[in-house]
């Protein structure tokens, strides 16, 4: 995986503008490895790697039979992508990775609640979009779509294979099209995801970039990322959304006009 680090704003622009077409994530630190938060509850509560894939799917198995309670249109659980995407959305942990086509998207998310250096990473989907892996050539992207039936249950849940797959479910919520979001589904779960592209990549190639954001560089960031209004009240469009962005507007707006008036 290719490291830069970022000292300035501009420093950032001028990475990510030659990154055209790539997906973004944003992580509040630089120093936790890319897993899925399934990844992370499971390496902490279940030691067992023989039981994670009985426990994925009985999560995804209870959550069906209760969510109908919920919802007015119950053929968003029928679809396995559709339905563990929801999961995460409500705050499940599930084997999806949250990225976006914005790099400013990820920025936000990154820096937002960062008190030290943080990291935007950026995956080149173009690239990756006609990959295959090597220890199996047969499986390509359209091959594993996981929004194909059964196909989550064949190429992911018995986490057995060091897959990749990146896109959006055949229906988009409300958040995801406000974030110009879209999942990365590993195949393995123990594996970080630059472990994951080492199938995909060629020799002396990097799929990944980590660009580690300066902690002096937050506040020019923040206050640049306001001007383009992406708060959470434009990612979250929602009341949940509304109640987070009240701190951006502590920090950018508040804050100063009483250092003004002190």
């Amino acid at each position: 995986m290719k490291v830069i680090h970022i000292r300035s704003w501009a420093e950032f622009l001028d990475h990510t503008t030659q990154l055209n077409q790539w997906a973004f994530r944003g992580q509040p630190r630089a120093d936790l490895p890319l897993l899925s938060s399934l990844s992370r509850r499971l390496m902490r509560f279940s030691k067992d790697k023989r039981l994670w894939p009985l426990l994925e799917r009985r999560t995804l198995r209870v959550f069906r039979r209760k969510a109908h309670v919920h919802l007015s249109d119950h053929n968003l659980l029928q679809n396995d992508l559709r339905c563990i995407a929801m999961m995460q959305h409500h705050g499940g942990a599930t084997r999806l990775l949250d990225f976006t086509k914005s790099p400013f998207v990820a920025a936000f998310f990154a820096l937002e609640s960062a008190y030290n250096d943080c990291v935007v990473y950026a995956l080149n989907t173009p690239l990756l979009w006609h990959r295959v892996p090597r220890f199996d050539p047969k499986l390509t992207r359209d091959t594993i779509d996981p929004r194909i039936p059964n196909n989550f249950e064949k190429y992911f849940f018995d986490n057995q294979y060091p897959l990749i797959w990146f896109g959006e479910p055949s229906d988009m919520d409300q958040r995801l099209i406000a974030q110009s979001g879209l999942f990365v589904v590993p195949g393995q779960l123990e594996k970080t995801l630059d472990e994951l592209l080492d199938s995909y990549s060629e020799e002396g190639e990097s799929l990944l970039v980590q660009l580690v954001i300066n902690k002096e560089v937050r506040e020019e960031a923040m206050k640049e990322l306001y001007r383009m209004n992406i708060t959470y009240a434009s990612l979250w469009p929602d009341i949940d959304g509304l109640s987070r962005s009240m701190n951006q507007e502590l920090e950018i707006i508040w804050q100063p006009l009483v250092d003004e008036f002190l």
